[in-house]
């Protein structure tokens, strides 16, 4: 005989056990519209929360004040606007997350969430605002937030990213900047950085950084150099590189050279 599991149970956010008949919604049963341990507001699932709004999305504005954040958060997806920006300012990021997903994204509310004190609720904010209105948070003291916006900004500004100071923002930058940042992230202090541009640079810029101290970086540019500027690395000090170059330069067939298509990345 299978037994009942704590998730089985009806019980509310402070652990006691449900009882329907002291409950403000007892009416709404008989009419189908909550059921205990599968759509209920008092329970503390999120999902059996979500289900009751579900069922009763006109009900959401009586539960905006509720003590239970869960109940808050939940009852957020099913606001109106007006109704919503009562929350913009829950003590709980879970709701304030909740709230952002429903805003508009040129909303003046969602911009003044640009400065939460929750990274996870500035995360949101970082993927829903207009791109125009990035700019102001590629200082967000938080590197994730940061690289949100590094994907997301224009690339006409992605420039003022360049020198961010975590090298996982610089990787995303690299990875969609042009020529001209490029060359300056070919040259950073961070080996992982520079093979990220190098990944992207073509092989006519590869030559001036063929002395490069990370050997990642190097065996990169070995593999798509023509055969004819492969000599210096005959002698390089990482074994995989010189097994590298030896495969390419005494293989009878020329191998297929990246970044020769024509394909350069636009200034």
């Amino acid at each position: 005989m299978a037994t009942k599991t704590e998730i089985d149970e009806a019980r509310d956010w402070e652990g006691r056990l449900l009882d329907c008949s002291a409950c403000e919604q007892f009416a709404n049963q008989a009419e189908g519209r909550c059921r205990l341990g599968h759509a209920c507001v008092q329970d503390r699932y999120a999902r059996r929360i979500d289900r009751f709004f579900r069922w009763n999305p006109k009900l959401a504005t009586d539960y905006i004040t509720h003590p239970y954040f869960e109940v808050r958060a939940v009852a957020a997806k099913y606001l109106d606007i007006f109704h919503l920006q009562r929350l913009l300012h829950d003590p709980d990021e879970t709701v304030r997350q909740s709230v952002v997903l429903r805003l508009p994204a040129n909303s003046r509310q969602i911009k003044a969430l640009k400065s939460d004190p929750d990274r996870e609720v500035r995360i949101r904010v970082a993927q829903r605002l207009e791109t125009h209105e990035l700019m102001g948070m590629v200082n967000d003291p938080d590197y994730y937030v940061r690289q949100v916006v590094a994907r997301r900004l224009p690339l006409e500004k992605l420039a003022v990213m360049v020198n961010d100071r975590d090298p996982e923002v610089r990787k995303v930058v690299a990875r969609r900047i042009g020529l001209q940042g490029l060359l300056t992230l070919a040259k950073d202090t961070e080996a992982s950085v520079r093979l990220e541009a190098v990944l992207r640079l073509h092989v006519d810029h590869l030559k001036a950084l063929v002395k490069d101290p990370d050997w990642r970086v190097r065996y990169e540019i070995a593999g798509r150099l023509d055969r004819g500027s492969l000599e210096g690395f005959r002698s390089d000090p990482e074994l995989a590189v010189r097994e590298l170059v030896e495969q390419r330069l005494s293989s009878y067939f020329t191998f297929p050279v990246k970044g020769q298509s024509g394909v350069i990345v636009p200034n």
